[in-house]
C-alpha cells in the first residue's frame, strides 16, 4: 500500500497552523531580525574565548604571522557583533520608557565601549580562578589542560563575561551566554550572582548557583551542589530581592549540598559536607554533615553487618 499526498489536505493542515499564529498569544511574535540570535550569541562566547585566552582558541583555518594585528581584527569583529546583540536585547528592557532607534543606537555603542574596557579586569579574576583550579585539583596536569578541557572553568568563563554585561543592565544576552554554558557544562550560573576570586569549581556537573547569591574569595563547589531560593511561590514579586544564600571566603562546598535562603549565610573557613540540606546560617570556622547514616550489607538476602557510616571524625557541626 503506497502513501498518497492529498495537497488540499495538507494546505487545510499548514493553514490552520498559521492561522493559529494570529491568536494573540505570547510565543506567536514574529521578531525574525529583531531579537537576540542565540547561535550569533554562541558564536560571540567562542570568539571571547579568542580574546580572553589568547592563542588556545584561534581560529586555525588561517596562517597568522603577526598575532598582535590578528589580536586588533578579533577585538574589532567582537565589538561590532556584540554591539548588533546589544542593540537588538535594548529593545526587551523591563523598562516600560522603550529608547528609539537612534538611541538603542548610541546606548548599545555605550555598553560595549565600557564593557571592553573591563576586560582586563575580567581577565584577571580568570586568571586567579584558572590557578585555584590547578591548586584545588591534584588530577589536573597543568594550566594547559585545565583552559582546553575542565568545564568548570568553562561555565566560569562565560560567567564572568556575561556578569559584567548583566551589571552594564543588557537584558537577555547575559542569560543566553551563561545559559549555553550551561547546556555545555552542565553548570547553570546565574549572570547576576556576584562571585569573588580564586573560585574553583571541581567536576560541576548540577551546580546551581542563583541570581543573588554572593559569593566570597577562595570558594570551592564541588558537583551537584544548589546555591538557591529557599522559596520562588513569589514569583515575579520577588524579583529583585535577595533570595539566594552568601558564601563567604574560604568555604569549601562537597557534593550534592543544598544550600538555600536569603538570609542564609555561611560563614568564611566552614567546610560543608556531602548531601548537606542548609536552611540557616553557619557560623565561621564550622564543619558541616548530615548526621550518621546506618550501613547495610548484604549476601544474597541475608542480613551481614549492620553499622554507623561516620562522614569522619573531624565533623562537628550536625544538622
Amino acid at each position: 500500500m503506497s502513501d498518497t499526498v492529498n495537497d488540499n489536505e495538507i494546505n487545510e493542515i499548514v493553514n490552520s497552523i498559521i492561522s493559529d499564529f494570529d491568536g494573540g498569544k505570547n510565543i506567536d511574535a514574529l521578531k525574525f531580525f529583531a531579537s537576540p540570535d542565540k547561535e550569533e550569541v554562541r558564536e560571540l562566547v567562542e570568539h571571547f574565548f579568542r580574546i580572553i585566552y589568547p592563542g588556545y582558541f584561534r581560529d586555525r583555518s588561517y596562517k597568522i604571522y603577526n598575532p598582535k594585528n590578528s589580536f586588533a581584527v578579533t577585538i574589532e569583529d567582537v565589538f561590532y557583533h556584540l554591539k548588533k546583540q546589544v542593540y537588538r536585547a535594548l529593545d526587551y528592557s523591563k523598562n516600560d520608557n522603550k529608547l528609539s532607534e537612534e538611541e538603542r543606537e548610541k546606548e548599545s555603542y555605550r555598553i560595549c565601549k565600557e564593557f571592553f574596557k573591563r576586560i582586563p579586569t575580567i581577565r584577571e579574576f580568570i586568571e586567579t580562578d584558572l590557578l585555584a583550579t590547578l591548586d584545588g585539583d591534584p588530577a589536573a596536569g597543568n594550566l594547559d589542560e585545565i583552559i582546553l578541557a575542565y568545564p568548570g572553568l568553562m561555565a566560569i568563563t562565560v560567567y564572568r563575561i556575561a556578569h559584567e554585561l548583566f551589571l552594564l543592565k543588557v537584558p537577555i544576552l547575559p542569560r543566553l551566554m551563561t545559559e549555553y554554558a550551561h547546556s555545555e557544562t552542565g553548570i547553570d550560573i546565574h549572570p547576576g550572582a556576584t562571585i569573588g576570586k580564586y573560585f574553583f569549581i571541581d567536576h560541576g556537573t548540577g551546580i546551581v548557583v542563583g541570581e543573588t547569591s554572593i559569593i566570597g574569595n577562595n570558594v570551592k563547589i564541588y558537583q551537584g551542589v544548589t546555591i538557591g531560593a529557599l522559596s520562588t511561590r513569589g514569583g515575579q514579586k520577588l524579583s529583585g530581592k535577595k533570595r539566594h544564600p552568601t558564601i563567604c571566603d574560604n568555604v569549601t562546598i562537597y557534593a550534592n549540598a543544598s544550600i538555600l535562603g536569603g538570609n542564609t549565610v555561611i560563614g568564611e573557613n566552614t567546610v560543608i559536607g556531602g548531601n548537606s540540606f542548609i536552611t540557616s546560617s553557619v557560623e565561621p570556622d564550622s564543619k558541616v554533615s548530615m548526621k550518621n547514616l546506618e550501613k547495610e550489607v548484604k549476601t544474597d538476602g541475608n542480613k551481614v553487618k549492620s553499622e554507623e557510616v561516620k562522614q569522619g571524625d573531624e565533623w562537628f557541626y550536625i544538622i
